[in-house]
């Protein structure tokens, strides 16, 4: 039988002799690995410290979860983009006396894209978008009826901007052109699209890692062929994917590229990273409009 004492005003429990040798054995089996050193109060830390330590690691994972389901949006990488200068020859643009902007926005449209129509209505000028119709554009691609409607100039881009499949071979990359002028018909209608950007620029050199040196020279021929007009850029605001420029940097970059150029023809991008070049539009055409640069869309370009 069990028998309560009073020790101190505090009741224990005192087991009879006849249940001692059990009672020993269950607490020996309960009490076996733990130090004989820890205190009632080691014993609270070590099982904050263990909760503490099963939060952090969940929170962690969870982190880890949702980063993992950010996919990278399908647009041009910095390493893979030609340089200005080598822009500069493959571009069809005639010299002309009167200064002349082409504003290009490439790999919309996106979360930004609307924003972007918003300042360029607002300031009467226009500007071309080199689309893509990869999965992170096509919520968006109802926006390219507003595009159109506005005055804008829609060029192709690529459908899937993924380098290894476009660039396999000539027929992977008018394979993925003719994907991306189906994607665009519902909104765009019998549109023509008398212009097109290779991504990364018609002498970009990582097509080499999938199609060969010779590839890009014979799809600018085969563009040709088809009536597209190839367009690069001379002036770049450097904020593809994987830069993360502030918007004061992104105007920067734009201006002093605009003040060697008579003819500037401006490589921008739209996809869902460039909220930044968003919030730079607006000085950019202020600083452009203040110095007497016309604006236009490159299927104007002059043609030799």
């Amino acid at each position: 039988m069990y028998i309560n004492i009073s020790f101190f005003g505090r009741k224990k429990r005192h087991l009879s002799p006849s249940h001692s040798k059990t009672y020993a054995t269950a607490n020996r089996r309960r009490t076996a690995g733990r130090p004989d050193s820890f205190s009632k109060h080691d014993l609270l830390l070590f099982k904050r410290m263990r909760w503490i330590t099963g939060s952090l690691a969940l929170t962690i994972l969870l982190i880890c979860t949702v980063f993992s389901f950010q996919k990278t949006p399908a647009a041009c990488r910095a390493e893979d983009l030609i340089p200005p200068a080598a822009a500069v020859a493959a571009t069809d643009a005639a010299a002309v006396s009167e200064k002349t902007v082409y504003l290009t926005f490439d790999d919309g449209p996106s979360q930004n894209t609307a924003s972007i129509l918003d300042t360029l209505k607002e300031a009467g000028v226009p500007a071309t978008f080199f689309v893509v119709s990869a999965e992170n554009n096509e919520e968006f691609l109802p926006l390219l009826e507003r595009t159109l409607a506005e005055g804008h100039c829609i060029g192709l881009h690529s459908c899937t901007h993924d380098y290894r499949k476009i660039y396999a071979n000539t027929d992977a990359f008018w394979a993925d052109i003719d994907a991306l002028r189906e994607k665009l018909q519902p909104y765009c209608g019998d549109a023509s699209y008398p212009v097109l950007r290779f991504p990364g620029g018609s002498s970009n050199t990582v097509s080499h890692k999938y199609g060969g040196s010779g590839l890009m020279e014979e799809l600018i021929r085969q563009a040709r062929e088809q009536g597209y007009a190839v367009v690069d850029w001379n002036v770049t605001a450097e904020d593809s994917v994987g830069g993360n420029p502030s918007a004061a940097t992104i105007a920067s970059r734009v201006i002093r590229g605009c003040k060697e150029q008579n003819t500037a023809i401006v490589l921008m991008h739209d996809s869902s990273t460039n909220q930044a070049t968003a919030e730079a539009l607006p000085t950019i055409i202020r600083w452009l409009q203040e110095n007497s640069y016309r604006f236009d869309t490159v299927d104007h370009l002059p043609q030799d």
